[in-house]
């Protein structure tokens, strides 16, 4: 693949492995592939794969590191990767490409890894149909799909199986592969099309990842006239559609259902519930091993804006808390990171808290559709370590699930920076303690192996506090959805404030916010567990960031750091306008040989079109609440 980017895995990643003369023992399709990918670097970098006299052994031999797992020690002059599986072994040869040369300096103990969920999925929203709307992918900034194309398998999966590997590598383990609004040729994937689905499992296998299948929930209806969870004829179909999934694909992951939800069918037509609905696919899934992930993305699309008591915040914790213990055991309800929609912030969602006897998967959005749409430098990975750490803190998680941001775009993320993303994720869903810094660190030595210090000082300049910019120059103090309709890419200050998708900011003369408390509000803040309740309901504790997205207040309400409402709305969308021209600045200092002509100029065209988007949020925003407030800016900025 001579013309796409190599991402983090350049030949020169795996120099330190290549080098060296490398034992690889164990059996199975993993191992095999472990053998390649040192057979190919020793070949490159004047290694040899030996069976005796190694400097570096890789042996599938200890249980104790659990399943996937691994440990890596060095001791007489000899780094062992012994796994308790093919998978671990893979992932401890890659564990290796990260390390590099410091994995073969001084003797150091056993260190062992495990990874932090069992389960790591990408979800690919790609249809197999350009979509008239959506086109190839929904939600894509990164051109078309990597597996569909005009309504046909690619013929080419040569970069899928580069996909796969660069997914190995940072430790994702399944994928699903289709759009969960499933369309109607989509859900063909599942009956006449199933042999697609088998060639693209066999292309993960080797990587050690499973392939998954957005269904949909009706898909009984054509056969039978009805897709109710409860009619023995439904379940019997969906049994009989699994066995033969199984027989054409025996490592199939599981499903992925979006039902009842902006349109797509589910069990309330029936007067069913989600668990009918989730129990039905599970039971047939159950007898092959398999899961469905089940998202709680339910909430009422068809909303009147005058009604102040609805609140989309509050709806997946209304649908679901009362159903808690009433899914199968392999039901994973997946739920939104925020009670929103993957905005710049929000709070953790607090269902997460309140389905004790339920599995949850949380669901993050690699793909950047309300942080820049690969348009900005959004480094996620600051956001997402919050968002874990206080998910990790509320309950025990089964699983982490992404919305892919990859496309066949040569750099596969559109912008080559959030490549970082994609990485990132993987990164978190193996060890989700980890310093983002860290990880950014990681990327920039794998994909510019020997980066000089100006190389990656630019990098991190540019890119570990662009989300923290990113929300200055959009989103004040909790508030989101203050974009384009649609395509959701610019400011649209009141562009769903009067439509049935929901109400946001309620911003008037008098102030800004929407009122989740229980006193006076929708109630909201009382859905999150006594101890978080009470800060989200005092107006004087919830921490600033989040102040707008639980309280409505006056423009001269003061905040944690003596400044008013409309004052912090004034400064931090100039200083994030601001901050993206020193970005832009900075990368312009960058040598264009340090990343290659057509990465350097990639990223500056997108600088420039940051640099312009972000002086568009900074003067409507701005403008919007001047206009409301009446209030000028204290330092005199020109305010259109």
């Amino acid at each position: 693949m001579t013309d796409v980017h190599p991402a983090w895995l350049p030949p020169a990643a795996l120099r330190a492995i290549g080098s060296r003369r490398v034992s690889v023992r164990g059996d199975g399709l993993l191992v095999r592939t472990v053998i390649a990918e040192v057979a190919q670097a020793c070949g490159r970098y004047g290694g040899a794969v030996v069976s005796d006299g190694a400097d570096l052994v890789l042996t599938v031999s200890t249980p104790a590191c659990g399943p996937e797992g691994f440990a890596v020690s060095r001791d007489g002059g000899v780094t062992t990767i012994a796994a308790a599986d093919p998978a671990g072994l893979l992932y401890g040869l890659f564990h290796l490409a990260r390390l590099g040369e410091a994995a073969f300096g001084d003797p150091f103990p056993p260190e062992v890894h495990r990874p932090g969920y069992a389960r790591r999925m990408l979800d690919h929203w790609d249809n197999v149909a350009v979509h008239p709307v959506m086109g190839q992918v929904e939600r894509g900034y990164s051109g078309g799909s990597l597996f569909w194309h005009d309504g046909a398998l690619r013929e080419d999966l040569g970069r899928v199986t580069g996909y796969a590997r660069l997914l190995a590598a940072c430790g994702i383990n399944a994928v699903t592969v289709n759009n969960v609004n499933v369309h109607a040729t989509e859900a063909r994937l599942l009956t006449d099309r199933l042999g697609d689905v088998a060639t693209l499992a066999g292309v993960f296998r080797p990587y050690g990842i499973r392939v998954h299948l957005s269904v949909n929930f009706a898909a009984p209806r054509d056969d039978l006239g009805t897709a109710d969870p409860l009619d023995p004829r439904v379940r019997a179909w969906w049994a009989l559609a699994t066995d033969a999934v199984y027989a054409a694909i025996p490592d199939f992951g599981g499903y992925v259902v979006k039902a009842d939800s902006e349109g797509q069918p589910g069990p309330f037509a029936y007067g069913r519930t989600h668990a009918d609905g989730a129990n039905v696919l599970a039971a047939a899934l159950a007898p092959h091993g398999g899961v469905v992930h089940w998202r709680a993305f339910v909430y009422d699309h068809r909303q009147d804006w005058r009604d102040r008591r609805t609140d989309r915040a509050r709806a997946a914790h209304d649908h679901f808390v009362p159903l808690d213990g009433r899914f199968l055991d392999n039901v994973v309800l997946q739920v939104k990171h925020g009670p929103i929609d993957f905005q710049p912030r929000e709070p953790v969602s607090p269902l997460i808290a309140a389905v004790p006897a339920t599995n949850v998967a949380v669901e993050l959005q690699v793909t950047q559709e309300y942080t820049g749409q690969q348009r900005h430098v959004c480094y996620l990975a600051p956001m997402w370590s919050e968002v874990l750490r206080c998910a990790r803190g509320m309950a025990a998680l089964d699983g982490l699930a992404g919305v892919s941001n990859a496309g066949d775009d040569p750099f596969w993320t559109g912008h080559p920076l959030a490549q970082a993303n994609l990485y990132a994720f993987g990164r978190l869903a193996w060890a989700p303690d980890l310093d983002p810094v860290a990880i950014l660190d990681e990327w920039i030595g794998l994909t510019f192996p020997g980066a000089p210090d100006e190389l990656r000082e630019t990098l991190h300049a540019v890119m570990d506090d662009s989300w923290r910019t990113y929300e200055a120059y959009t989103a004040p103090l909790g508030v989101g959805f203050m974009v384009r309709p649609g395509h959701h890419y610019g400011p649209d200050v009141d562009g769903y404030e009067y439509t049935p998708w929901g109400t946001y900011h309620f911003a008037d003369r008098d102030g800004v916010g929407v009122d989740r408390t229980c006193a006076t509000g929708t109630g909201f803040a009382g859905q999150y567990p006594p101890a978080l309740a009470r800060v989200y309901e005092s107006v004087y504790d919830c921490p600033d960031e989040l102040l707008l997205f639980f309280h409505h207040v006056p423009y001269g309400h003061i905040l944690h750091d003596g400044g008013t409402v409309i004052q912090h709305i004034y400064d931090t969308h100039f200083a994030g306008a601001g901050a993206v021209v020193a970005m832009r600045d900075r990368w312009a200092r960058l040598p264009a040989a340090s990343v290659g002509p057509a990465f350097a100029a990639r990223v500056s065209a997108l600088l420039d079109e940051q640099v312009r988007s972000a002086a568009e949020w900074r003067d409507q925003i701005n403008a919007y609440f001047y206009r409301k407030s009446g209030v000028r800016d204290a330092h005199g900025r020109r305010i259109p």
